[in-house]
């Protein structure tokens, strides 16, 4: 049935079915009157989670069953398929969308099977691909289906297996995922790397000098025809000494032109580092505000979706947005359309479903549109459009002059960029980089004699290699072949729930549990957290998807040895729960008892060992007092909640630290190192002494009011 058809008004309503309200609100306003659309809220149908409810001696079929507390919209959406001449299932197009319209087929024809079912799909909310989509329904892509089956049912027998065999040896209440283990494994190896990293002083050197008027500062760059080796201060000092009264002159000037393109369109995965780094969004973040301007927006009379869908790994653009764009682009800035539409290439591991990430409409500018969104909307539309028209746009050209300034047996050297053709530049505002703004340099020319001023020594430590972020652990994820477009925020937030992983300053840090886990998930069953393997079933999977292999198949070769495993570790593994209470010489001070220390999900603890009779609980000691030898634990002021470390003897003893104390003694004067932070050194150690220099900085954080710290609980 075609919507000319149902536009006569001679024949039912056509009943769509969406995901979401938002989404039904837009395109109902597309349709018209002969038009019905419903949203399915995400799954009806799935498998239960009280049990496995996957059949493994016959084919690996699964139970499903209708999700709980959706019955009675499933059957009003079966109700409305009865009085309605046609129904077309519109769920996302990708593969759980496919899934979600393959059950919503099946269970609307179990009750009346004379209703025409079909399938529609579209990359945009707009008025003319919502109609398109329409005119040209299709079937369900049961390939698709399968390979969605495949990854619900590899996903559950990985989690139903490994989690009983966790209640079992670790503790009640644990999960492990098929592939949030093995990200869980990358987080927890950078950390390892973290802590065993010792960090080496050097410093740097820079110096003011004059011309005339004029007074700019360079950097040393080579010393006695190398590159400096400036290990500690009395190096410097010996370099400035031989400096002070050298004359001065201006040794070499060069200039470089440099092309700079424009990016590609987003795919999910850029969309979401760049939103991290730029917007300071979380992944899941950045999705969600991503739905809300796909599914549609109020634009004062029209509701509209703003950009195409989000969930790709393509940056193919289609035809006609091309043309749009350069018309656009021809009209607004004529001098930098390039001749021909810039094509780029589409990834070897990209499946290329979907276009890249764009606006649907290139005319709405978020100066045009800004009133209508929300600022975490508008920011992260203006970076989408501005991507987008930028990459069809010409390259910019950019010059920078290197000065190298003599001074003795040293080379001092000052170096500025400008932008001479700004090409793409030209409708970056949010999107805008370093190399756009440019920096100033001195107008100088080889041979001037320049004056030294002053100098400037500036002490450093070296950095060790710098936690995951959101951003980081996504690109790796992408460059491994791990997960998919739909799958690298919810990757991050299983991890983040469970509390195998915390946020601290953006960086995603392991738990104790979270270590825990991991090093059991390596040591005995290596293949479910391996990267490789992992990458491997991903392309299975697709594989599945193009019809190229059986499903069950693929799972069978899987599953066979994994069971086998789960089965041996669970008879030999001794199990972890009376290790992980380790008895200690404190002394409950309720009941006299001694305390036991115990894993929670926030890490380790103390508890009474009277337990249930006596149910008291504390923080751990962390370090010895520098100052009475009484305990340091973490404390929290009661009206931020800030964390910080005090002394248990407080009041008597007011010792703070904002940092947290690390299990490592200062080899110098033997108080305790703390983990510090800060944005120009990131993470770094450092003795909590203030007297001692053994990796010390100065601490840059506010100290607490009085009242805090008598707040601090």
């Amino acid at each position: 049935m075609t919507r000319e058809k149902a536009a006569k008004g001679k024949d039912k309503k056509i009943l769509v079915i969406v995901e979401s309200p938002a989404k039904a609100k837009t395109i109902e306003k597309y349709l018209g009157p002969n038009y019905s659309v419903k949203a399915s809220m995400g799954h009806l149908i799935d498998l239960p989670k009280s049990r496995m409810a996957i059949d493994v001696a016959h084919d690996f079929e699964p139970e499903y069953i209708t999700v709980r507390g959706r019955a009675k919209l499933l059957k009003e959406l079966q109700g409305d398929a009865k009085k309605a001449g046609t129904v077309l299932l519109a769920s996302d197009n990708d593969r759980e969308g496919e899934a979600i319209a393959w059950h919503l087929r099946n269970a609307i024809t179990a009750k009346t099977r004379k209703v025409p079912i079909q399938r529609i799909s579209f990359n945009e909310i707009t008025p003319a691909a919502i109609r398109d989509a329409v005119d040209h329904p299709s079937a369900i892509d049961e390939a698709k289906v399968n390979a969605q089956k495949a990854r619900r049912v590899l996903d559950r027998l990985v989690g139903y297996n490994l989690s009983p065999l966790l209640w079992k040896k670790v503790k009640n209440g644990l999960s492990a995922g098929r592939v949030q283990s093995v990200a869980l494994r990358l987080i927890c190896e950078r950390e390892k790397e973290v802590e065993s990293f010792i960090p080496e002083e050097y410093w740097t050197l820079e110096a003011d000098f004059k011309v005339g008027k004029a007074a700019f500062t360079a950097q040393l760059v080579s010393w006695q025809g190398a590159k400096p080796d400036l290990k500690n201060e009395a190096a410097v000092k010996a370099i400035i000494d031989q400096v002070v009264n050298a004359d001065c002159f201006v040794s070499d000037v060069r200039e470089t032109d440099k092309t700079v393109k424009a990016r590609p369109p987003f795919t999910t995965s850029q969309l979401q580092q760049t939103a991290a780094n730029r917007l300071g969004f979380t992944s899941k973040k950045t999705m969600q505000v991503a739905q809300q301007l796909y599914e549609g927006v109020n634009t004062g009379s029209s509701r509209v979706g703003l950009i195409t869908y989000m969930r790709t790994d393509s940056v193919r653009i289609s035809q006609a947005a091309l043309e749009e764009v350069r018309a656009w682009i021809g009209e607004n800035y004529p001098k930098d359309l390039p001749p021909q539409a810039v094509q780029y290439a589409v990834g070897k591991k990209s499946q290329d479903a979907h276009e890249a990430i764009r606006p649907t409409y290139t005319a709405y500018t978020p100066d045009s549109v800004k009133e209508y969104l929300s600022r975490d909307q508008l920011r992260l539309y203006t970076i989408i459009w501005e991507r987008f028209v930028s990459s069809q746009m010409n390259p910019a050209r950019t010059r920078t002059v290197s000065t190298d300034i003599a001074a003795g047996e040293g080379i001092f050297r000052i170096a500025g960029t400008k932008i001479i053709d700004k090409g793409f530049y030209r409708v970056m505002k949010l999107l805008s980089s370093k190399e756009e703004k440019g920096s100033a340099y001195p107008s100088l020319k080889k041979g001037d004699p320049v004056a030294v001023d002053k100098f400037y020594p500036e002490q450093h430590f070296t950095q060790g290699p710098a936690r995951y972020t959101d951003a980081s652990i996504i690109k790796t994820l992408e460059e491994k072949g791990i997960g998919r477009p739909s799958t690298y925020a919810p990757i991050i937030s299983v991890l983040l729930d469970r509390y195998y992983v915390t946020r601290s300053n953006k960086q995603l840090v392991p738990t104790l549990l979270g270590r825990m886990i991991c090093d059991m998930l390596v040591e005995y069953f290596p293949h479910v957290v391996d990267a490789a393997f992992t990458a491997s079933m991903e392309t299975k999977l697709d594989e599945v998807e193009e019809s190229q292999i059986r499903w069950p198949d693929m799972i069978r070769e899987f599953y066979d040895p994994f069971k086998d495993q789960v089965e041996e570790v669970g008879k030999t593994l001794e199990s972890f729960k009376g290790a992980l209470d380790e008895p200690t010489d404190y002394v409950c001070e309720k009941c006299g008892k001694p305390m036991v220390k115990k894993l929670g999900r926030f890490g380790f603890f103390l508890a009474c060992s009277g337990f249930p009779e006596c149910r008291n609980t504390k923080s751990i000691p962390l370090a010895k007092c520098p100052r009475c030898g009484g305990d340091i634990v973490v404390r929290k002021t009661r009206g931020r909640g800030k964390e910080f470390y005090g002394c248990t003897n407080y009041p008597e003893c007011d010792f703070i630290s904002h940092f947290k104390p690390l299990n490592q003694d200062c080899p110098k004067c033997g108080q305790f190192m703390v983990e510090k932070y800060d944005k120009k050194n990131g993470y770094h150690k450092a003795c909590i002494n203030p007297d001692c220099d053994y990796l010390h900085s100065p601490d840059d954080e506010e100290p607490f009011t009085e009242e805090e710290q008598e707040s601090g609980e």
